[in-house]
């Protein structure tokens, strides 16, 4: 219970001049930027969590088959977050409730890990030691301010594999220069655009509480533009390249990468088209490679190694079926909000923006 709630004199508005109420729809905005933000992470996350697992479940199936009995160590995704300010410690919260992300499996590096009790209570290392966070991550979000980027990168950039997926929140740093400052191609941006007035995120939850709001997690659907901000679909494309370069890093198969890819991601239907799956749309080969590659790609051999700054910066394989395929859309929007746990049918379907694949 808010104790504050009916004492007028106490709350954000009551300083402000009248002249410069105009300017309140701005603390809306930044906290439906923030909604979308952690929205985006968590759904990330559980995608690569759900990966993971897939992939660690066919090698202990393999190894069976084979004869190699020797228990094979569970591959949980290990996630690092930089910067332990309102944006970082947002952002943790979200991951190990709503993932969840076990708190063993999630640090912070931050100038001052001492303010960050909540979080060592509950089991979660906070230090403040870029390096060697970077060392253990599979996944580093940055949370840190511009001003403080370059110093970081400089520390970190020769501690990053190849494989780690780094996640910046650094919205004044374009993606292109990051993979200059970092050497590092395996790099994902969201880029969110406001385009309107609309506040529909609330005031009193915090942002766990209000991504287990229906309204306000369907309007984090990448595909929406409800609430007056939309979200660069480049960076979905971002997504699925990331994952097939965990599965290349795993040496698997394209076509059982394909297969795989299509049993996690486009296996959930609306209810009417459960009855005609053969409809459903499939992840293809030459959605990801070009024909010629197609043409000289043996069955056996993985995809090849994917730049993800190049993805959400050039037209790709995959941006025209992004754009043109209105099934597509539809099968992601229902997984995103089945991996959220709220389902809804075709005709509840959150405001699509036909403009943001371009964006």
């Amino acid at each position: 219970m808010n104790m504050l709630e009916d004492l007028e004199s106490l709350q954000f508005e009551y300083g402000i001049q009248e002249e410069d109420h105009s300017w309140l729809y701005l603390q809306g905005r930044f906290r439906g930027l923030m909604i979308k933000a952690c929205a985006h992470a968590t759904f990330f996350c559980k995608l690569l969590c759900n990966l993971r697992e897939s992939l660690h479940e066919k090698q202990t199936s393999r190894c069976v088959l084979t004869g190699l009995l020797a228990a094979i160590p569970n591959d949980e995704l290990k996630v690092g977050i930089i910067g332990g300010g309102n944006l970082g410690k947002q952002l943790a919260r979200v991951l190990l409730q709503l993932v969840p992300i076990p708190a063993e499996n999630l640090r912070i590096s931050t100038r001052r890990p001492e303010v960050l009790d909540e979080f060592q209570k509950l089991g979660i290392q906070c230090f403040y030691h870029n390096p060697y966070l970077v060392d253990w991550a599979n996944v580093l979000f940055l949370c840190c301010l511009p001003s403080q980027l370059p110093n970081i990168c400089l520390e970190i950039q020769t501690h990053l594999e190849k494989g780690c997926i780094v996640y910046s929140f650094v919205a004044a740093v374009p993606i292109a220069r990051l993979k200059l400052l970092l050497n590092h191609t395996n790099i994902l941006r969201p880029q969110y655009q406001c385009v309107e007035n609309v506040n529909i995120w609330g005031a009193g939850k915090d942002i766990t509480a209000a991504l287990q709001d229906p309204v306000i997690l369907q309007a984090t659907c990448p595909y929406s533009a409800a609430g007056g901000i939309i979200l660069n679909i480049k960076w979905l494309e971002g997504v699925f390249h990331a994952a097939l370069n965990i599965c290349t890093a795993k040496d698997m198969p394209h076509l059982q990468v394909l297969q795989l890819l299509n049993e996690l991601f486009l296996s959930v239907h609306f209810e009417d088209c459960e009855k005609d799956e053969a409809s459903c749309p499939k992840f293809q080969l030459q959605d990801f490679v070009d024909q010629v590659y197609t043409k000289n790609l043996p069955q056996r051999r993985p995809f090849p190694w994917f730049d993800l700054t190049a993805v959400q910066l050039k037209e790709t394989s995959f941006t025209q079926h992004f754009s043109t395929s209105t099934a597509f859309r539809d099968h992601l929007t229902y997984l995103y909000c089945d991996l959220f746990g709220i389902s809804f049918t075709k005709e509840q379907q959150p405001g699509v923006s036909t403009s943001s694949s371009s964006k």
